[in-house]
């Protein structure tokens, strides 16, 4: 598997992401999509392929690489 092209540890399970970061405004982005992260620690956007890890869940501090894509739990 290929790891995530970021990762962005967060602290709270819903999320929003709008393809926005360092370099890229939002108005370049993608649609503000929220997602859920759920039992498994994590969750992918799947516009961008971000990454949002829950700080304290199953998935913070493993190897994201090893990890595979979950796009569940987006919403417009």
């Amino acid at each position: 598997m290929i790891a995530p092209p970021e990762v962005t540890r967060v602290s709270h399970a819903r999320v929003a992401c709008d393809g926005a970061h360092a370099g890229i405004a939002a108005s370049l982005g993608h649609p503000r999509v929220f997602l859920q992260i759920d039992e498994h620690g994590y969750v992918d956007c799947g516009y961008c392929d971000r990454r949002f890890v829950l700080i304290g869940g199953v998935a913070d501090g493993a190897d994201q690489s090893e990890l595979p894509d979950h796009p569940a739990g987006a919403s417009v």
